[in-house]
């Protein structure tokens, strides 16, 4: 490639270009030269209100930048165009969505503000992985191996074999695990959050009047939700990312007087494994651009569920055990034991009322979507996308929000 000059005052400039044309043997170009350069010269030397102004020199610029930004823009489009003809559409995702993981890799920073500024969401990101739906399922085994225990020792033993819960599931690093509700089909712990006032709670259970199928399917689906769950403002599905099935969801439900609603954004992905008999489900926030903070409610940023269902026989025979991990900051003044109070006995009941949703959607045959044995969902001739989904109120008009008396 060619090097490019040093910057020099316009008389060594003029030297230069003499030089060069007299080197080539071209004495007339040197004579050429020397008159633009006295031209040049006599031209910025003129009067001041002859000369252009700061004014005039911007607007050159401006003209010029839009003069090539004109033409890098039509030659993106002919470029597109190109492509449009050549490859499917599915290829030309392919290609576009390789492209930006790798800009993404080099400039994440930069691509998380360009997405925040341009209201899109990056599932890149924000996607439930692999390493979470496996997390999940390996806490359930830890937990079975605990009720094996619990099973064979007796009621006897059951503090002894609470402390080897405690073995099984935590590390040094992590808190013990406190047993706060002990139930024939139903167990509830506790532990704290470093470095907040909250809790992390764990249920084990086991219900045996309703299959697997039905019970998890009753969880999932969020239109029949709103009808069982009367503390339900809005749930909707967003968007749905078509790689791995995750989706965004809206949830606007009452907290107890005198204390807003809270409005949760979260990302949710299932999983159904069919060889080791188990079903998993996984949600947590995310921030979404299309989903702006509300002034009605408050919204919750830090929340986090793992439910886990092993089948007792097969996913359509009655039985199965239950395993749900669950933490939230509701952001609330109330005093630690209060908000305690408030989940412990919040989880049973939110438990009970999914039983007696799924025995009702049982027995009434109410039609609700079989996750299970849903196909993907059809992407047409697009490999990896999203699908946005509808953003319809649905809001209850009989109910309303209680009185805000202050922030809690």
């Amino acid at each position: 490639m060619f090097h490019p000059l040093q910057r020099r005052p316009p008389a060594s400039i003029y030297s230069y270009c003499a030089r060069s044309a007299h080197w080539e043997g071209r004495p007339g170009l040197a004579q050429a030269l020397r008159s633009r350069y006295q031209w040049l010269l006599g031209w910025f030397q003129k009067e001041p209100e002859k000369c252009p102004g700061p004014k005039s020199l911007l607007s050159l610029l401006a003209s010029q930048c839009s003069y090539v930004t004109g033409q890098r823009v039509r030659r993106a489009q002919q470029i597109g165009q190109l492509y449009g003809d050549i490859y499917s559409e599915r290829t030309r995702w392919s290609l576009f969505s390789c492209l930006w993981r790798r800009f993404q890799a080099r400039h994440a920073s930069a691509c998380k503000l360009m997405a925040a500024l341009a209201g899109v969401f990056l599932w890149e990101e924000e996607r439930i992985q692999e390493e979470e739906l496996r997390r999940s399922a390996e806490e359930m085994k830890h937990m079975e191996e605990v009720s094996r225990l619990f099973h064979s020792s007796g009621g006897e033993h059951q503090k002894l074999v609470s402390k080897t819960h405690v073995d099984i599931t935590t590390t040094r690093e992590e808190q013990p695990w406190e047993m706060v509700m002990d139930k024939k089909h139903f167990k509830l712990w506790r532990r704290p959050i470093q470095g907040t006032h909250l809790y992390q709670y764990r249920v084990f259970g086991t219900y045996t009047d309703v299959t697997p199928r039905q019970f998890f399917n009753v969880q999932l689906d969020t239109e029949y939700r709103k009808k069982w769950d009367s503390l339900v403002i809005k749930l909707d599905v967003i968007e749905r990312d078509l790689t791995t099935g995750s989706e965004v969801i809206h949830w606007v439900t009452h907290f107890p007087y005198p204390m807003y609603s809270r409005d949760y954004v979260y990302v949710r992905r299932y999983d159904v494994d069919q060889e080791n008999n188990l079903m998993v489900l996984v949600s947590r926030a995310v921030e979404h651009p299309g989903i702006p903070e509300d002034p009605e409610f408050v919204r919750v940023r830090s929340y986090e569920s793992q439910m886990v269902i092993r089948p007792h026989k097969t996913f359509d025979e009655n039985g199965f055990d239950y395993l749900l991990t669950y933490s939230d900051n509701p952001q609330t003044v109330f005093p630690r034991y209060c908000v305690s109070w408030m989940v412990s006995s919040g989880m049973p009941d939110f438990l009970e009322k999914l039983h007696t949703a799924a025995l009702k959607a049982k027995r009434m045959e109410i039609e609700v979507r079989d996750y299970i044995s849903a196909k993907p969902i059809e992407t047409g001739s697009s490999g990896e996308g999203k699908a946005s989904m509808p953003g319809a109120e649905h809001k209850n008009e009989d109910t309303h929000s209680p009185a805000q008396l202050e922030y809690a």
